[in-house]
């Protein structure tokens, strides 16, 4: 893969490698990875610096993944997946001075999990009626040993061997795995991670190394339902070690505000960054009225069963609205019931996942919005930077965010299907004119999130945490190693003046 990088980073980007940690990729995946890869193109194309995103999944087919992602455009030069297991499939690793002892490996059982790839097995997993791990066996492409997993009394123990099955190297749980193998990438120079999944985030909240900026993005809601101080169990160990990232990342700042009240970002630096979208959308055709669209994975969360009743309800009383929904999920049966249940057939059409769906936006009348809770989600900003004009409830967070009810979209009380009926039919009463404006006003009103805007807020930050970072690390030195080191971040920062002035200028330390 070619680099994307030349010279110093653009606006106003920090000197440094810059990695994007998640969980794993997902064939249809949704909007966090989405935003985690939209974002990360933006940074290859508009800062100029390279992005790796980094994999901690067993998915045995992560090259194929990565050409299919290359040729559909998701993956650009300069950015890159990088896979733990193939990463150590790929490279040696150094043995320990004491070298562990080898695992037997498992004697294949019925029920265990076992993925192959091109008639290889590469992964044979072993787990209790209760779902604990009791072993897993991983192998190289060519079929020859590669690590074990053991769980003996409830400890950890994984061995890495070499390709003649000599054991290498061993750690005492999945965690100091990570910290091994990010260690093993970030061992030189200036290194930024941003960590999107949650779950890679319970790991990186301990990960703490001098020459690495951990950011944290919360790309969801954090309170169990809407009730303050009440944390969702997914996100609770995280946010209640906030401080121990260098910074902490949310959308909106109705979030940073609750996240405050909440009580869980005392001592954390909190910046408000939302996500970025495209301002260039594919060729804006004619917005046919009464059409509507929603793309939205078909999950609990997501509730597109109010979007279709809210549908069947307004199309009862207007032969212009239909719905197309753009998503898959496990609710599926249940929305095609509630359509069947609604007699709305002939008005709601499911179409599964599409990579084009948001090309619907240049020529649906609405897009509908109706998910119990959300980050801030593209959907409304790419919606809007259509002219294709919002409904949504006001939900935690992003909607009231976005929206200015009644100008640029609607926002209507979470849970109300009526409400969101009444807005479909208050726009097909709109006059042309007065539909246009409202059209313009939520295309100038999705400016504020165009890709170059944001990138650039995200280089402002990035550096702000670096230096951060920095005083932190003297802060208990003498007073000539303190002022050494605010000098060096004063010559950064001037450096970055030079570049956005267009005088070149060496790089600062």
């Amino acid at each position: 893969m070619r680099s994307a990088s030349s010279g110093s980073p653009r606006l106003g980007f920090p000197h440094g490698r810059h990695f994007a940690l998640t969980w794993g990729i997902a064939d249809r995946y949704g909007g966090m990875t989405g935003a985690m890869l939209h974002r990360s193109r933006a940074f290859v194309r508009l800062a100029g610096v390279d992005v790796t995103v980094l994999t901690l999944d067993d998915r045995a087919d992560y090259p194929e993944l990565e050409q299919r992602m290359r040729t559909s455009g998701e993956l650009v030069d300069g950015l890159s997946i990088r896979n733990l297991w193939d990463d150590l499939r790929q490279r040696p690793v150094a043995p320990q001075n004491t070298r562990p002892e080898a695992d037997a490996l498992l004697v294949p059982m019925e029920g265990d999990t076992v993925a192959e790839h091109a008639g290889i097995v590469l992964l044979r997993e072993r787990r209790d009626a209760k779902g604990s791990l009791i072993g897993t066996d991983r192998f190289r492409r060519d079929g020859t040993l590669l690590a074990t997993d053991r769980v003996v009394d409830g400890h950890r123990r994984i061995v890495a061997y070499d390709e003649h099955g000599a054991p290498l190297r061993t750690w005492g749980s999945s965690w100091k795995l990570y910290a091994w193998w990010l260690d093993r990438l970030t061992r030189r120079g200036t290194n930024f991670l941003i960590v999107d999944s949650k779950t890679a985030a319970r790991f990186a909240a301990g990960y703490r190394r001098d020459n690495v900026v951990t950011v944290h993005l919360v790309h969801g809601a954090h309170r169990k339902g809407e009730r303050a101080g009440v944390l969702r169990p997914s996100r609770a160990r995280v946010l209640r070690r906030a401080a121990d990232f260098d910074a902490v990342v949310v959308l909106t700042e109705r979030q940073r505000a609750d996240m405050r009240a909440d009580g869980v970002a005392e001592g954390a630096r909190v910046r408000v960054i939302p996500n970025g979208i495209d301002l260039d959308p594919p060729a804006e055709r004619e917005h046919v009225r009464g059409t509507g669209v929603v793309i939205a994975s078909l999950t609990a969360r997501k509730r597109v069963e109010h979007a279709a009743q809210a549908v069947a309800v307004a199309a009862s009383r207007s032969n212009a609205v239909r719905l197309d929904v753009y998503g898959e999920g496990e609710q599926e049966s249940a929305l095609r019931a509630r359509i069947a249940k609604d007699e709305a057939e002939d008005r709601i059409a499911l179409h599964g996942f599409r990579t084009d769906a948001r090309e619907r936006f240049t020529e649906a009348d609405f897009s509908l919005l109706t998910s119990t809770s959300e980050g801030l989600p593209l959907v409304l900003a790419e919606s809007m930077a259509a002219g294709c004009i919002p409904i949504a409830y006001d939900i935690p967070y992003g909607p009231s965010d976005v929206i200015r009810d009644g100008i640029d979209g609607f926002v209507v009380p979470a849970g109300d299907v009526a409400a969101i009926a009444d807005r479909i039919l208050a726009l097909q009463q709109m006059p042309q004119a007065q539909v246009a404006a409202m059209r313009h006003r939520a295309r100038v009103r999705a400016a504020m999130f165009a890709d170059r805007t944001v990138t650039r807020v995200w280089g402002r930050e990035l550096g702000a945490a670096l230096d951060a970072k920095r005083l932190r690390a003297v802060e208990w030195k003498p007073l000539r190693v303190r002022m050494r080191r605010r000098l060096g971040i004063l010559r950064r920062r001037l450096g970055i003046a030079r570049r956005r002035l267009g005088i070149i200028g060496t790089r600062s330390e």
